[in-house]
């Protein structure tokens, strides 16, 4: 299915995402939260609301966007994630949530195209999320290439921070109740081993969730409130009951890098976060 071009900046939306403090705290635990992050996870303590749950409240527009866009849906990779955060996002809320595919880009070997989603309450603006996606085997249209990829500020220095987050064996089975990603890859063995897997995945989300965790813990004092953005790009998954190494370095007042890895696998790279 070809693209089409036509829909770029066109809205998408805005889709009403309703939720109780249940929601974010369920996507916390997905997310690796712990017996000790109850400010995660109480509602008497609010609960305080992982940045990163934003791309839950996307889910809807975003599909929406991603079909009229065209190209071979069975092709695309999610490469990269940002979440932009304008005010703390409340244990409850009504959110109106819009996206648009605001480029593509052709890299010759594949298509690349940015999304953006925006999430207002009363028409004020609580957040901003920019997904990359990439369409494998979808390039040579003849279309701009676009921006290349920067590089690592940090590249050859020592972390100040290394924090191992551990997943479970079922950690993906819980991820996609949380977040409403019930893509079969995270899930049945047999879908796994035909995209050439030995067996199901954890999100992508998933692991940006844990490195978000790690990043508040060694920034923020866990604290995700005081994270303004965070960004990262995916590089190779994550199986289930693997640990996930997030090493992060300060760069600066209210800045820093990181990245997450399994093993000897790289996970997300070219993380950044800006934090209070």
């Amino acid at each position: 299915m070809p693209f089409d071009t036509s829909i770029l900046g066109k809205p998408f939306g805005p889709r009403t995402f309703r939720y109780d403090w249940r929601k974010p705290a369920l996507f916390a635990l997905a997310s690796g939260a712990r017996e000790t992050e109850l400010d995660l996870l109480l509602e008497t303590r609010g609960p305080k609301v992982m940045r990163s749950f934003a791309v839950v409240m996307a889910i809807e527009p975003l599909i929406e966007a991603l079909g009229s866009l065209g190209g071979n849906v069975l092709t695309l990779v999610h490469g990269a994630q940002k979440c932009v955060m304008h005010a703390p996002l409340p244990p409850e809320a009504a959110i109106d949530v819009t996206a648009r595919v605001s480029n593509l880009y052709d890299k010759g070997k594949g298509a690349l195209a940015i999304y953006e989603v925006r999430g207002e309450v009363s028409g004020k603006a609580l957040f901003d999320l920019e997904y990359q996606i990439f369409y494998r085997g979808e390039g040579g249209f003849g279309g701009p290439r676009g921006p290349e990829a920067p590089a690592f500020p940090v590249e050859g220095k020592r972390a100040d921070h290394r924090i191992e987050m551990p997943t479970q064996p079922t950690q993906a089975l819980l991820y996609r109740l949380a977040s409403g990603d019930t893509n079969p890859i995270h899930a049945e063995p047999e879908v796994a081993a035909m995209a050439g897997f030995p067996r199901p995945i954890l999100h992508g989300l998933c692991t940006f969730g844990h490195a978000e965790r790690a990043a508040a813990q060694a920034l923020c004092d866990g604290d995700p409130d005081r994270i303004v953005s965070i960004e990262g790009r995916f590089a190779k998954p994550v199986f289930p009951g693997e640990t996930i190494a997030v090493e992060v370095w300060k760069a600066g007042d209210g800045e820093a890098y990181f990245t997450a890895s399994a093993g000897d696998r790289p996970a997300i790279t070219l993380g950044r976060v800006v934090y209070r």
